[in-house]
């Protein structure tokens, strides 16, 4: 209630009708819900009063445009996310519910006089999950998703592109929702790089002054996979700042129960396999995982087979590692290193046997 409040009050002082409406709207839908209800009434009836109807989630619909190209600036959606589906590390993923809580009870923390967190860096490998926690936050707090298009953030007028960032943090600060900035380094670059034009250090100048002034009831989410690239100043403007990096061996157990559920596997209930594609998979992002997971299924489907083996995953790691299979006997190595017999590479990638038996027999010869 608080922050309504104070959002109103800026509204006012600049003039802005559309954002006094939409805070005064959810102002009165909370004394509602207290038990207000006369007061609740008092004030729509007051906006009633008023010119123009009362601004909804609808308005999402007119957004900000690249003057020069005529391209949107952002997309919104409403995702919709199983907190199941979200494999992190422990301290991660704590991390991410601490800064929702953080979010959800930032009436509390400004009657304690504490500012509100509702600013997210999010930095990592490529691939290991920073969109879809964006996504995650949305689903969980319920607000919009306003994710900042960087094909017509970025215009070829280096001007406009400082104005465009603008017209973004003006359309998100208006009504409740997540702004997203993904591939941030793209404007968040170190103003001292001798490689960079004057006008793009401007545009840093304007990326930090908006961030400044960004409404504290929306939250703030930028990520990137590039962080050294980023401009001190900038680092100061996040509450919060969470590094996702590639999983370990038992975010990866998570992620292929996850991503084999109800599918028909031979070695999902065998420790021991499981544990060798467990290793072969060590060193991967979320995003690689997840396309050789799918990869091997859909070759078990077309192939008219119904089980996933091991050796057709151990396949698709090899091929998403080498690109190709130059060399058969480096091959079958590869697959006899993580776990998988002679009767299973027969029967799955249909090698001789006597071929298998030959590889098989020339490790035994060089080992010690």
């Amino acid at each position: 209630m608080y922050t309504e409040i104070v959002k109103i009050i800026e509204g006012g002082l600049v003039n802005d009708k559309e954002k006094v409406i939409n805070y005064a709207t959810v102002l009165a839908d909370n004394l509602e819900s207290q038990g207000e209800g006369s007061l609740a009434k008092r004030i729509r009836s007051t906006l009633s009063k008023k010119k123009g109807t009362l601004t909804s989630l609808d308005s999402f619909a007119t957004k900000p445009v690249d003057t020069e190209s005529r391209m949107d600036i952002i997309e919104v959606t409403s995702p919709q996310i199983d907190p199941s589906q979200v494999i992190l590390s422990k301290y991660s993923q704590e991390a991410i519910y601490n800064f929702i809580e953080s979010y959800n009870r930032r009436d509390d923390l400004l009657k304690s006089g504490i500012g509100a967190s509702n600013s997210l860096l999010l930095y990592g490998p490529p691939g290991c999950g920073k969109t879809t926690v964006a996504q995650f936050i949305s689903s969980i707090t319920g607000l919009p998703l306003v994710t900042a298009r960087l094909d017509g953030l970025v215009s070829s007028l280096l001007g406009s592109t400082a104005k465009n960032i603008r017209k973004i943090f003006d359309y998100a600060s208006k009504r409740e929702c997540i702004l997203f900035l993904d591939e941030f380094d793209v404007i968040a670059k170190l103003r001292d790089d001798k490689n960079e034009l004057g006008e793009l250090k401007r545009v840093v100048n304007s990326l930090i002054q908006n961030i400044d002034a960004f409404s504290d009831d929306s939250i703030l989410i930028a990520a990137t996979n590039h962080h050294e690239l980023l401009d001190p100043a900038i680092w100061r403007r996040f509450t919060t700042i969470i590094t996702l990096e590639k999983p370990q061996k038992e975010e990866i157990n998570q992620l292929l129960y996850v991503l084999l559920d109800g599918k028909e596997t031979s070695f999902l209930s065998i420790s021991k396999k499981l544990d060798f594609i467990e290793d072969a998979l060590i060193g991967l992002s979320h995003s690689d995982i997840k396309t050789i997971v799918f990869n091997a299924m859909r070759g078990v489907i077309l192939s008219g087979r119904n089980c996933l083996t091991s050796c057709d995953v151990l396949k698709e790691i090899y091929f998403h590692k080498n690109h190709a299979i130059e060399n058969e006997d480096d091959f079958i190595k590869f697959l006899m290193k993580y776990g998988a017999t002679h009767k299973e590479i027969n029967e799955s990638l249909e090698i001789p046997l006597r071929k298998i038996q030959e590889i098989s027999r020339s490790i035994v010869r060089k080992e010690p």
